[in-house]
């Protein structure tokens, strides 16, 4: 599943992590190149390592969602090593603490609001002038039934996804017409690291998810990656939820 008007370049922030990873590999398998964005410059390079091994095609890059200028940076890299971006996944984030909203430390309050708010938003504002202006382009982010629901004890955790799903529905408007589309994935429990280190400080937390089983990545990079093809081209501001009926319990 690809762009009309291929060849397609992906950009993937959180590019080293369980979803990210699998997103980036989805994307290289369907022939589009990918560069990941990443916190962590050698989690990028496992996964671009993996990606050449296939015979794909791709950039590792270090970058700090939270500072538009380093953003900014690694789009003019990308665009000048691999061609013009014409899918974005905001894929970086951060679950925080796990504490009762009465007790939830306001440092990481902040720091879970600048990665998982912040930094879609500044990866957007980056991105889609670009798009905008060449009249293609999609953009996925990553939000989680978390934004759809409550959830005790992730007082950070459920803000930030509520308030990606709202900047989802804003950017959608912003860029009706132009032949850019912004659509967000709501994917349940994932299993992986994120998943685990949730249950390391709650009681109870995973067992509850299994009610409707874990996700792997790779079903929600699926999902990813019908919105960011032209399979998906009247869809737009959607709230694409993957949580194998989780939300229904």
């Amino acid at each position: 599943m690809q762009l009309q008007g291929d060849p397609a370049v992906a950009v993937v922030t959180g590019g080293g992590g369980d979803l990210g990873r699998a997103t980036a590999l989805r994307f290289a398998a369907d022939g589009i190149a990918v560069a990941l964005l990443d916190r962590s410059l050698d989690a990028a390079r496992r996964t671009l390592a993996e990606i050449e091994a296939n015979g794909g095609r791709g950039l590792a890059l270090a970058a700090d969602v939270t500072r538009a200028e380093t953003l900014a940076a690694a789009i003019d890299t990308v665009e000048s090593a691999l061609g013009e971006v014409t899918i974005l996944v905001n894929s970086a984030g951060i679950e925080g603490a796990v504490e009762p909203i009465g007790t939830y430390p306001e440092d990481t309050f902040d720091r879970v609001m600048a990665v998982n708010v912040k930094g879609v938003f500044l990866a957007m504002q980056a991105i889609l002038p670009r798009m905008i202006a060449r009249g293609r382009g999609s953009v996925v982010n990553v939000a989680s039934t978390s934004a759809i629901r409550g959830r005790g004890g992730l007082a950070g955790y459920v803000a930030s996804k509520h308030a990606v799903l709202g900047l989802t529905k804003v950017a959608a408007l912003d860029v009706g017409g132009s032949g850019v589309r912004v659509n967000a994935v709501l994917p349940g429990p994932i299993a992986g690291r994120m998943i685990e280190n949730i249950e390391r400080q709650s009681e109870g937390g995973v067992q509850r998810a299994n009610a409707a089983a874990l996700a792997r990545p790779e079903d929600i990079a699926t999902a990813i990656a019908f919105l960011a093809s032209s399979e998906a081209s009247h869809v737009n501001g959607a709230a694409f939820v993957v949580d194998g009926g989780s939300t229904l319990i």
